[in-house]
């Protein structure tokens, strides 16, 4: 079957390796996390599939990609194959070739940002420090000329969501994002998931693929596998029989026109932004009337 619209955007989950614990972490990552069964080889065919495949930007995610060892390689192969490049980091753990690497390879950074607060900031990361390294790294990105976007997801009570948004904005950060808590991974609290807390955006001009090679709708929806790079071309999955499953099923949760909907920031050709978040204001035709200043997991206010 073949696709019927171009893969614009992907995300490359390189690890599942964290050295942050987020309650809310939709990947479940943590300091006991893997680098999955995906080869350097195996990541490097993909770029290759992707630049193929007509596709214009990647987002390296993980887990933290800065911990994947070959997170250099892969920028420069990606950069060379004329991919656009964006690492969703938390920008605790930057060594200085990694800060070489991305002005080479005109890398934009985009990372999580949680409190104005150091304590509060710290206590939905569980790594002590984290705040102080975050906030000197995105100072040290902005002084480098590196592009960087921010992004708030409200957790607690208390947490001073609405300030830390502020925050970056004073540091010189142009684009801050936000969204609320979705039930996938820890967040879920043991729950299934469900398509419902999805945005409906899913595998509209974008996909996912994980650290063992799993195919995804978005980095939220891994519960949908659409194949796996490891033993089918990406092409082949990309408008697949599995995909045209999936999709329909999205549709029937959330409506046809969801995909179209504004603001155009939340597309990833648009300027991806975190990692499956629209802008700070109006998120989704779901959430429109929603504050990213509500805290979402925890005892009600």
């Amino acid at each position: 079957m073949a696709a019927t619209t171009l893969l614009k955007f992907a995300w490359l989950e390189v690890t599942g390796l964290c050295n942050e614990f987020c309650d809310h972490c939709y990947a479940d990552s943590g300091p006991k996390g893997t680098h999955g069964s995906m080869t350097v080889q195996d990541w490097l065919n993909l770029i290759d599939q992707l630049a193929d495949m007509g596709t214009l930007d990647v987002q390296f995610i993980g887990g933290e990609p800065t911990l994947y060892p070959h997170l250099p390689h892969l920028l420069e192969y990606a950069h060379v194959r004329g991919l656009g490049i964006e690492v969703f980091s938390n920008m605790t753990h930057i060594r200085d070739p990694l800060w070489d690497a991305f002005r080479r390879f005109g890398v934009k950074l985009a990372t999580s940002y949680y409190s104005d607060e150091a304590q509060e900031h710290d206590r939905v990361t569980q790594l002590r420090g984290s705040h102080r390294r975050t906030r000197a790294n995105v100072a040290k990105a902005l002084e480098l000329g590196i592009p960087l976007r921010g992004g708030v997801i409200s957790v607690n009570q208390g947490q001073r969501a609405q300030e830390a948004a502020q925050d970056l904005l004073a540091l010189g950060v142009e684009t801050v994002g936000g969204d609320r808590t979705r039930a996938f991974g820890r967040a879920s609290k043991g729950a299934a998931p469900t398509i419902g807390d999805l945005c409906g955006h899913c595998a509209h001009e974008k996909c996912a693929i994980g650290p063992t090679g799993d195919v995804w709708p978005c980095v939220l929806g891994r519960h949908l596998t659409l194949g796996n790079v490891r033993g089918t071309p990406l092409a082949d999955i990309w408008g697949g029989e599995q995909m045209a499953k999936v999709t329909a099923d999205i549709e029937a949760v959330h409506g046809s026109g969801v995909q179209s909907c504004t603001p155009p920031q939340f597309l990833p050709m648009c300027e991806p932004c975190q990692p499956c978040v629209p802008s700070f204001g109006h998120c989704d035709t779901q959430e429109k009337h929603s504050s990213p200043d509500a805290p979402t997991i925890g005892p009600p206010i």
